[in-house]
């Protein structure tokens, strides 16, 4: 017999951390996933504020901000959040939590041992964490880095010892970098990178095109040895193509539609600023 239209895919896991501590939880989902995350009593979890889904009656839930060495001045000036919501298992049994992905995104788990205790990600990838972890947001002090977008030179840097959860848009690729060998990615499809990978900003075409957008207008070139997670739908880009089918037809059949309002007025300020000054004459 067939498996019911509602049946939901998992994987189950389970983390075994540098104290010996286990943590089984599972993936829940194909495409906008959900992890569910066993708590044994006392045992706690940091997430991101509005991700909780679901949680046994023994999870209590408050929020805590961050230390002030882990927010940063870009995280603040760019709205994000200084705060993240702590889940602990108060209750005398082990208990669940369901963290949710808040857009059609895939959970990928990063046991943080295995990659020397750190790993850059791109802005907002941090879901919640197990044990040790802690975020903070970094920006490359190189110049030739930095592109002209918060989400280009903000990165989210996540150290520690435990397990993090971090969301990645579309399907996902693993790339393993050797000694020397490039790899050329779009800016926008990096999800993470282990800090031992080197990454170099290419501008493709000429200034201008940069200056006014376009697709691919900005590529990585990413130099191992490392490892390199890879998304094939990035939020931004999910967001662009949502936002261009809700604006009304003449505008998005015609792009340079706000090129020639902005050209119209000028001509008129030229105009009426001359008539004056001929006028005085």
């Amino acid at each position: 017999m067939a498996a019911p239209f509602f049946s939901t895919p998992f994987q189950p896991y389970v983390y075994q951390s540098p104290q010996d501590a286990i943590t089984p939880f599972q993936i829940l989902g194909g495409e906008a996933q959900v992890v569910q995350i066993m708590l044994k009593p006392q045992e706690k979890i940091i997430a991101k504020p509005g991700s909780m889904c679901f949680m046994s009656g023994s999870i209590e839930m408050e929020n805590a901000y961050l230390p002030e060495n882990e927010v940063g001045i870009w995280q603040w000036l760019f709205g994000k959040n200084i705060s993240s919501i702590v889940l602990r298992n108060s209750g005398q049994t082990d208990g669940f939590v369901g963290i949710a992905a808040p857009y059609f995104a895939r959970i990928l788990p990063i046991d943080l041992a295995s990659f020397n205790g750190e790993i850059l990600c791109q802005p907002d990838a941090f879901l919640c964490s197990v044990n040790d972890v802690k975020v903070n947001n970094t920006v490359d002090q190189r110049g030739r880095n930095v592109v002209p977008s918060a989400e280009g030179f903000l990165r989210q840097k996540i150290s520690g010892q435990g397990l993090a959860f971090i969301l990645a848009g579309g399907s996902v690729v693993q790339k393993n970098l050797e000694i020397g060998e490039v790899l050329a990615v779009d800016v926008s499809c990096i999800v993470a990178v282990t800090s031992t990978v080197n990454v170099q900003i290419k501008y493709n075409g000429p200034p201008r095109r940069t200056m006014f957008g376009g697709d691919n207008a900005v590529t990585a070139l990413l130099t191992g040895p490392g490892i390199v997670f890879i998304q094939s739908l990035p939020f931004h880009r999910l967001s662009q193509r949502i936002a261009r089918s809700v604006t009304s037809p003449n505008m998005r059949e015609n792009p340079k539609f706000f090129i020639q309002i902005a050209i119209f007025f000028f001509l008129a300020y030229v105009v009426i600023v001359s008539s004056l000054i001929l006028t005085d004459v």
